[in-house]
């Protein structure tokens, strides 16, 4: 019979495979190739004597380690004479030093949403795209976190009611897709922008996708991919969600108004040849978990959500279930599966401290009566669970006993959206600090099935 510690242990190495899988310098250093004087990137290729300058641009949470293994592919030789340079915004805690591309520190650690020395280097780079020649090539790298960290508010529009919106579509239950078309009509890059501004010859967009189903008009809100929506589209998302009267939506849906009554439709398409390409998603770390799962002896089934799942607590309730299904039946002892859930917040006079992850697994021991021979885990994979400082959290038989002995309740915490100071004096937080990737969440089940 294994113990709840090894399979508390089990569970961390196995969700720890899936992020090590989509760390993006490995992927770039994969996908890149120069050989022969053949610049190829994906099953794109080009001689490299007929490329001018190389320019590399872009934003994400994945952003350093991008730009990393790309320099890295590349090499010094590349780099000197096709004049690599380019700007590319990241977290404040992952600016590293680099040979070529200018990484700048779009907003602070922590802080998942726009602010001003993002706009500024946004700015920086559509100021530095529209400056190639037809003969260049630029490369923009996008990944999870793109959509805070390439902040380009439209004329009309502050930054301060971007932020603010985008937090009530957050605090509303709104999905990524549902964000995404409300923030493409309020920014100059968001919806192919950036597309737009390049005047290089050839645009590649490489992406560490953290949207289920990869849609790349919405992976950091598609600053190289053509939008056909509209702002009565954006109109409609506020309208659907019931908020379209706050007092935080009233400049955006005026906003939004004034260009309805304008005429204003979806935006050209750019000038440039754009093409994309998928470097990893939230598949590739489901997968690689699976083989991380195989390798210790366990017989596992797998699932990825190719859509918004719906609320995390249903989704840790649905888990905790079928972990006891498997605990107790024969068949799989341990389930991966990976997804997105969506959490509506309390009134902030009530709301505590955690994130979807966390709530996701706080809600699973509601429903875990008997936690013996299971552990549950759920993880963000930037390392960036909500605004805190865990990726997620863990349940085992010995989380639940320690709640018990200093009288914690799930349920309370749970109402409060506070799932983090329920774990924290518990020590199941899953703290790994940013990994410098994003492809969603991945969760974890083992049990042990010996009666």
């Amino acid at each position: 019979m294994s113990s709840a510690s090894q399979l508390r242990q089990d569970a961390l190495r196995i969700w720890r495979a899936g992020v090590e899988a989509v760390l993006p310098d490995k992927l770039l250093e994969r996908e890149v190739s120069v050989a022969g004087g053949v610049l190829s990137i994906g099953d794109w290729e080009a001689p490299l004597d007929s490329i001018g300058r190389i320019a590399v641009v872009g934003g994400g949470k994945a952003g350093a380690a991008m730009v990393r293994g790309l320099e890295t592919a590349l090499g010094p030789e590349v780099i000197a004479n096709h004049q690599v340079g380019g700007w590319v915004n990241v977290p404040a805690g992952t600016v590293e030093p680099t040979i070529a591309v200018h990484l700048h520190a779009g907003r602070p650690t922590g802080v998942n949403e726009p602010r001003p020395e993002g706009v500024e280097g946004t700015r920086q780079i559509l100021r530095e795209v529209s400056t190639l020649a037809p003969g260049d090539l630029c490369i923009c790298l996008l990944s999870g976190g793109g959509s805070a960290l390439l902040p380009a508010p439209a004329a009309g529009i502050s930054l301060e009611v971007k932020a603010a919106i985008t937090r009530l579509l957050s605090a509303s239950g709104a999905t990524i897709d549902q964000l995404n078309c409300v923030r493409r009509q309020l920014s100059d890059i968001k919806g192919g922008g950036l597309a737009r501004a390049c005047t290089a010859g050839t645009l590649l967009t490489l992406v560490v996708s953290d949207v289920l189903g990869d849609p790349l008009d919405t992976i950091a809100s598609g600053p190289t991919y053509p939008c056909h929506e509209g702002p009565q589209h954006a109109l409609q998302v506020l309208r659907e969600l019931n908020i379209a009267e706050h007092s935080d939506a009233q400049p955006v849906v005026e906003f939004l108004q004034r260009r309805i009554e304008a005429g204003d439709g979806p935006k050209p398409e750019p000038s440039c040849q754009v093409e994309h390409l998928v470097l990893a998603n939230n598949a590739t770390a489901v997968d690689a978990a699976g083989i991380e799962a195989e390798r210790l002896g366990y017989n596992h089934a797998m699932l990825c959500a190719t859509e918004s799942e719906g609320p995390a607590e249903d989704v840790g309730r649905h888990l905790a279930e079928m972990a006891i299904t498997m605990r107790d039946q024969p068949g799989p002892n341990c389930l991966i599966t990976g997804g997105e859930p969506t959490v509506t917040l309390a009134p902030p006079e009530r709301r505590g401290k955690g994130g979807r992850n966390q709530q996701l697994v706080l809600a699973a021991i509601e429903e875990l009566e008997d936690c013996h021979r299971v552990a549950l885990l759920s993880g963000g994979t930037d390392g960036e669970d909500g605004p805190t400082d865990a990726a997620g959290a863990l349940v085992d038989a010995d989380v639940v006993a320690a709640a018990e002995q200093q009288g914690l309740s799930p349920a309370d915490y749970l109402a409060r959206n506070d799932a983090y100071h329920f774990f924290e004096p518990l020590d199941a937080l899953v703290i790994t600090g940013p990994t410098g990737t994003n492809v969603c969440d991945i969760r974890v089940v083992v049990v042990d099935q010996v009666c």
